[in-house]
């Protein structure tokens, strides 16, 4: 056997064993939630937040044959890697392997985190009393994603007044936190800052081995591991953000039309917009819009 198939091989094995450890980190009851909504109340004043989530296109080499099967919308091959990040920079859950060509709401509607959110076996928290408001759990993602009573995203720039755009501010300074996850995969791990050129469940287990050695390094040497410059940062006195380190492009999902979301979904992000204005506003927004 050739010393680079023992490589990969070896490589393969670590990720399984370290895979299944971190595969009972995603949350299994109304605490594990609770507990990562105190996390993004207390580091990124969004309260009852359970997760940043985002998506990231991993380039490939395609199997032969393929065709235009994996050409995303950027004009390269790819699979998409879709995570969800705790306040910690975190990946809390991960799922990879739909191709660059699907639209951006198929990648998170076909993942299995979708399921089980829509047939309601997370094990959510509803909602909980914050600086005497009542505001639900939610997710928060990006323009690609279909807003929903539990997902939250921005408003338009079509149509931003003074509140919306603080709304808007105080979502994507939580959303942050994933950009900055794959940020920290590019800069920390060579494979993805080329093609990959694997069969495709090599791929795939290369991708999760990374993902899951991403958590824990992050709790073994948070310090070394992400210094300070890897990440996001921001100057309270002029509102000013200052991104952590990019070796790359993050090509995120793409944008489309939608539709209209439904009154629950934009009641939720009402009372969101409310408080942000009123009892939970915080001293710089101003200085951010």
């Amino acid at each position: 056997m050739y010393p680079e198939k023992i490589k990969i091989l070896r490589v393969l094995f670590i990720a399984i064993i370290i895979f299944l450890i971190f595969l009972f980190q995603f949350p299994s009851c109304d605490e594990d939630w609770r507990m990562i909504g105190k996390g993004f109340r207390n580091k990124w004043n969004f309260p009852n937040c359970l997760g940043a989530i985002d998506g990231k296109h991993i380039a490939i080499r395609p199997p032969a044959g393929a065709g235009s099967f994996y050409y995303n919308y950027k004009g390269f091959h790819s699979q998409v890697l879709l995570g969800i990040a705790n306040s910690n920079y975190e990946l809390i859950y991960f799922d990879f392997g739909t191709n660059g060509r699907v639209s951006d709401g198929g990648v998170f509607e076909n993942s299995d985190f979708a399921r089980k959110l829509s047939n309601g076996t997370l094990q959510l928290p509803n909602s909980s009393e914050i600086d005497n408001v009542t505001l639900p759990y939610v997710f928060v993602g990006d323009e690609a994603f279909r807003m929903s009573q539990i997902l939250l995203k921005p408003f338009s720039q079509k149509q931003l007044t003074k509140e919306r755009r603080i709304f808007n501010y105080r979502l994507s300074r939580a959303r942050r936190i994933i950009e900055n996850v794959f940020g920290i995969l590019v800069a920390r791990f060579g494979v993805f800052q080329k093609p990959i050129n694997l069969d495709l469940t090599r791929i795939k287990s290369v991708v999760f081995a990374c993902c899951a050695l991403h958590n824990f390094l992050r709790k073994l040497s948070p310090q070394s591991y992400t210094p300070s410059e890897c990440l996001d940062s921001e100057n309270h006195e002029n509102g000013e953000v200052i991104e952590g380190v990019r070796n790359a492009p993050n090509i995120n999902l793409q944008r489309s039309r939608q539709g209209n979301p439904e009154r629950s979904a934009l009641e939720t992000r009402e009372l969101f917009l409310q408080y942000f204005n009123t009892n939970g506003t915080v001293p710089w927004q101003d200085k951010f819009v």
